[in-house]
């Protein structure tokens, strides 16, 4: 066993926190947890790989030490114990972490956990017993479940919409076929209401902009904002079905501006600059850090009222405020995690440096996360230095694998292949709407049309957060270039996965007409699953029929890629109409994800797709595509088919829905040996608190490179 392991002691012990380890007649009263997260793989030199993760809860302080045990499910062998390492404790709470090493073995393992002498305070639903996890065999790539969204807007009639039934369904599907990790994509709690009915109501309602700008984030507000987004966080990670869970599935965790509040990034450079937008980020990345990567937060973070904290230095936050400290312990980092890409510098409106991820996810797929919010402002996603870092920690990985990889997943919280809506943006930033700003800031007509925060208009900050957005599209191209270079230096498909935008879609982006490449050889093609949201409303149908009616093919300007969406909803998810019929592209209604890897051993199938690429491209033949659809980015069509692109690519995407047989969310059989099955679950009926869901499948291949002769 690993040496970090040991068995058991009997009774009381001193250890790492100076405290006393719990003893067989003591109690620790959990607030919230067990939440359990994978970290990363680890490979020792000629032996199996060691699965890494923790196991986070929390608690009333408490002079004893609580340890976890774990060990093969069922198994009577030696139980391991993890011993609770503080992550942070103040008057109210401890934060403690349990890191656990897991030898992978043949095949995938169900392992047991708990934690011995835990009195839970509210009702318990089975938590006093043992928990378990999955691992994949050492030769196995993970089972992955995506989500994003997972909270509900402001004003939405939670009731009417079933809670978070979705996750009803993530836990049947897991008991069918475990899930190895579960990534989270953003938003994975909605902070939103911080303005409505916490701390910051008081400053909202301030009606002077100028007065709003230049208000003080004092420690008081900062106190009584770190009690707001630390309530929230142990309201919802304690909510059932989310919180069976959070116990179950390993989280791996991106944030993104709902983890924050509504927009933040996105708004006008002097207003972001503000004291309170500053102080909220401070207080919002403590809370992710301990919730979401079960990681020590800084030591203190910003307010207007403690020099020490006004000003960042290239670590994050200059020095800590003596005030956060009294009564308060704060576990000291020795190093960086090893799944994390830290940003060189802080970001412009959060004063700490990004955190981007990469991890194996068993044998043959990575991962690599994007902290796109930390660095985000109106004009830029991530600074160019961290795209650089980024791209060069996957060039080491990639090496080190000697050939083993042969997916990368991508994880971008908002779309990078998604319809254009520059001439909304155009409208909405134009002078005409000038003319109604100044009727709302004189007597408040159009309100709902205008943000609380620095007037601006409300939609404008969801538009800006796009990669398609104007000012983005110069270091989007960029980045898609990036990757297209990467898939081909080794031989790696790489698949997008993103959420934000509160519908279902798929887009890709592949080699344009001119090329005649088959997908299958092709490294630029890069798909891009949409699974937007698991718990938050969907937008109107009349919304996502006009994107729909936006799917035009667009060329980036290298001259060499083309971009549309996958003609994935062949049919309305149990017959309930969620759009229009001649809308196959977005779908709007809650969703998550799953893929599953196809092993190199799995048989071949086409079953439910009974014609074949051929015919399926015979049928969308009749097609009427405008003439001139180039959309807007690349102005001149290339040669060859002009068509290609709004019918399927490959094997794997013909018939892609309902009747793919990758539909059911749990396969390992498909189109392509070595590939992944992909499956986005859709809600049937959002008054069903079950969670049902309809599913629609695609089949992505891994890149086989074209040798030379072929």
């Amino acid at each position: 066993m690993p040496s970090a392991q040991q068995r058991h002691p009997q009774g009381p012990q001193e250890n790492v926190n100076g405290i006393s380890s719990t003893t067989a007649d003591s109690e620790i009263e959990v607030l919230c947890g067990p939440l359990i997260n994978y970290q990363h793989m680890g490979y020792p030199s000629g032996g199996r790989p060691i699965w890494n993760g923790t196991v986070l809860i929390v608690t009333k302080p408490t002079p004893m030490n609580p340890r976890l045990e774990y060990g093969p499910a069922g198994s009577r062998g030696e139980t391991m114990t993890a011993e609770g390492l503080k992550l942070y404790q103040d008057p109210d709470k401890a934060f403690w972490r349990f890191s656990l090493e897991v030898p992978l073995t043949d095949g995938q393992a169900e392992w047991s956990y708990a934690i011995p002498n835990l009195r839970f305070l509210s009702d318990v639903h089975g938590k006093h017993g043992r928990r378990s996890f999955w691992v994949p065999g050492a030769e196995e790539s993970m089972r992955i479940m995506f989500h994003s969204c997972n909270g509900f807007s402001l004003g939405t009639d939670e009731d009417y919409w079933s809670g978070p039934a979705l996750w009803n369904d993530v836990n049947r599907i897991h008991e069918q076929r475990p899930f190895h990790v579960m990534i989270g994509g953003g938003d994975q709690i909605y902070n939103d209401g911080v303005k409505v009915n916490g701390p910051l109501k008081p400053w909202v309602n301030i009606g002077n902009p100028h007065k709003r700008r230049h208000y003080p984030f004092d420690n008081k507000m900062r106190a009584e904002c770190d009690q707001y987004y630390y309530d929230n966080y142990v309201r919802w990670y304690s909510t059932e079905p989310f919180a069976t869970a959070n116990a179950a599935i390993p989280q791996v965790n991106i944030w993104d501006d709902h983890d924050i509040i509504d927009g933040f990034g996105s708004y006008t450079d002097g207003f972001m600059k503000c004291a309170v937008f500053r102080g909220i980020g401070g207080v919002s990345f403590k809370y992710y850090c301990l919730f979401q990567h079960h990681t020590a937060p800084p030591v203190s973070t910003y307010t207007t009222d403690a020099p020490e904290t006004m000003s960042a230095n290239h670590k994050g936050t200059a020095s800590a405020d003596p005030r956060q400290t009294e009564n308060t312990y704060v576990h000291k980092r020795t190093a960086d995690d090893p799944s994390w890409i830290v940003g060189k510098t802080p970001g412009p409106y959060v004063e700490e440096r990004s955190r981007s991820l990469y991890m194996r996810l068993g044998k043959r797929i990575a991962f690599c996360g994007l902290d796109a919010r930390t660095e985000r402002t109106r004009h830029q996603v991530n600074y160019p230095e961290t795209y650089d870092l980024i791209f060069e920690r996957l060039e080491r990985e990639f090496n080190a694998a000697h050939g083993a990889i042969t997916h990368l997943i991508i994880l971008l919280g908002v779309p990078i292949a998604y319809p254009r809506l520059a001439w909304l943006e155009n409208i909405l930033s134009s002078p005409l709407i000038a003319p109604l700003r100044l009727l709302h800031k004189r007597f408040g007509i159009a309100g709902g049309l205008f943000n609380q925060f620095d007037g601006g208009v409300e939609m404008l900050d969801d538009l800006d957060d796009h990669y398609t957005a104007r000012q983005h599209k110069d270091e989007r191209r960029e980045l898609i270039l990036r990757l297209q270079k990467l898939a081909q230096q080794h031989a790696i498909r790489v698949t997008i996965v993103s959420g934000d935008v509160h519908l279902a879609a798929v887009g890709r982006f592949y080699s344009n007409g001119a090329h005649d490449t088959p997908a299958e050889n092709d490294p630029r093609y890069m798909p891009n699953i949409i699974s937007s949201a698991i718990t938050n409303k969907p937008p109107p149908k009349a919304v996502a029929n006009l994107l729909a009616r936006r799917n035009k093919i667009h060329h980036l300007r290298d001259g060499n890629t083309d971009e549309t969406m996958l003609n994935m909803f062949n049919e309305q998810p149990g017959g309930n109409m969620k759009s229009s019929n001649a809308n196959k592209c977005t779908m709007p209604s809650r969703n998550f994800a799953c893929i599953t890897e196809i092993p190199d051993t799995a048989p071949e199938t086409m079953d439910g797709v009974t014609n074949g690429i051929a015919d399926v491209q015979r049928a969308n033949s009749s097609e009427v595509i405008p003439a001139g659809d180039t959309g807007r980015e690349g102005k001149k069509r290339p040669s060859g088919d002009k068509n290609k692109g709004h019918h399927a690519l490959h094997r794997g995407e013909a018939e892609a829905g309902t009747k793919h047989p990758a539909a059911d969310g749990v396969t390992n059989q498909g189109t392509f040996k070595g590939g992944l099955n992909v499956s986005i679950r859709v809600e049937i009926d959002n008054t069903n608190h079950n969670g049902a869901t309809q599913g629609y499948g695609l089949c992505i291949p891994k890149l086989e490179p074209v040798t030379n002769g072929a």
